[in-house]
């Protein structure tokens, strides 16, 4: 008798190196081929259902992402010129990884979605991605490679919705074997494979624009009733009639020569253990001060060192919302990566319950 897969004496792992799935590419591929698919799912919705994302005033938009993208990517010119259409291109990226990701997940089309997905993470890669160091802190580089597997070999026919419009096809033309099978005809079976497919990544292209608009749409709204869950810095304080004499403070990002520096704003604005944004006058991104304790007022950069996001403020401390990189509130300093290094300080004084850059 014949020892195979199914003879109960063999060992576990004899039986599984006989197993035709353990060679098969289809199914070795499957579980990569599902980590992907989920996460592009993922990610495109997360990014439609983020009322930021579309918002050019916010620090998180696609919008300001780009814009600090373009200073060091290889490809700036092109970066900014997608920063001046980010809307279309927020919504084009956010929908494209929605179509790779379904795409991948259904089977359909499995190597075109592929390419998708090897294209959306190098363009990820060469922008948000680029200035991160050492390289391999960078997801987008490992996603790029991780799509090549499937590049190459497809899904194998494993719960595909391509093989299995495939299948039907040449049972309708009496197909058994391409092996006994004129050209013509098995070019008959990829063309009806191709045009039916295409029918159903239609049907599933509608579905995803319908959920995808109605989640986008849906987080406008709720961004739109809601109140800002962060604040910003106080206007300036006015001046005395005593002191009417002395220049007047003003929001101006240039300081007065007789200021103390740049004024950013009311110290009333900053309760204790709590943090007011304001913009850095020197660089021009998006920045914190922060009263750890009372009394002691704090700034630091919101641009995260490990890919540039803006990070968000917590009483717990400051966290990267893009790779979940965590830093003290008081110190700045790095508690939990992939960021090498904290937030950036920026000096601060106190002068008469108004703080300045200096």
């Amino acid at each position: 008798m014949s020892c195979n897969e199914s003879d109960p004496h063999l060992p576990l792992m004899e039986r599984l190196k006989a197993s035709p799935r353990m060679t098969d590419p289809g199914w070795v591929l499957l579980p990569l081929r599902a980590f992907l698919a989920v996460t592009f799912v993922y990610a495109g919705m997360l990014k439609l259902t983020d009322s930021t994302y579309l918002d050019p005033a916010s620090p998180n938009s696609v919008h300001a992402q780009m814009v600090r993208a373009a200073k060091t990517s290889p490809i700036g010119p092109l970066v900014s010129l997608s920063a001046d259409l980010s809307t279309a291109t927020g919504l084009l990226i956010a929908f494209a990884e929605l179509a790779v990701g379904l795409g991948v997940l259904l089977g359909l089309w499995t190597r075109l979605a592929a390419l998708g997905g090897l294209l959306l993470s190098l363009s990820f890669f060469l922008t948000v991605s680029w200035s991160t160091s050492p390289y391999f802190f960078g997801s987008d580089i490992v996603f790029f490679f991780a799509w090549t597997p499937l590049l190459v070999a497809g899904d194998g026919g494993v719960y595909s919705v391509t093989a299995l419009i495939r299948r039907r096809v040449r049972a309708d033309l009496g197909v058994r074997s391409d092996r006994a099978q004129r050209p013509p005809v098995l070019a008959q079976v990829e063309r009806r494979t191709f045009v039916r497919s295409g029918g159903v990544a239609l049907g599933v292209a509608g579905v995803a624009v319908l959920t995808g608009g109605f989640s986008a749409w849906a987080a406008h709204r709720r961004a739109s009733s809601s109140t800002a869950s962060g604040t910003a810095l106080g206007p300036p304080t006015a001046p005395s009639a005593a002191a009417s004499s002395a220049p007047s403070p003003t929001a101006s990002p240039t300081a007065s020569p007789t200021s103390p520096g740049t004024q950013l704003g009311l110290a009333s604005s900053v309760p204790v253990g709590q943090a007011a944004s304001f913009t850095d006058s020197n660089g021009g991104g998006p920045a914190y001060v922060v009263q750890p304790t009372k009394g002691q007022f704090k700034a630091f950069s919101a641009i995260c060192p490990h890919a540039g996001c803006t990070v968000n403020f917590s009483p717990s401390g400051f966290v990267c919302p893009c790779h979940g990189s965590q830093f003290d509130a008081a110190t700045g300093a790095v508690l939990s990566g992939p960021a090498s290094s904290g937030l950036p300080a920026i000096p601060i004084t106190v002068v008469g319950g108004t703080i300045y850059e200096a």
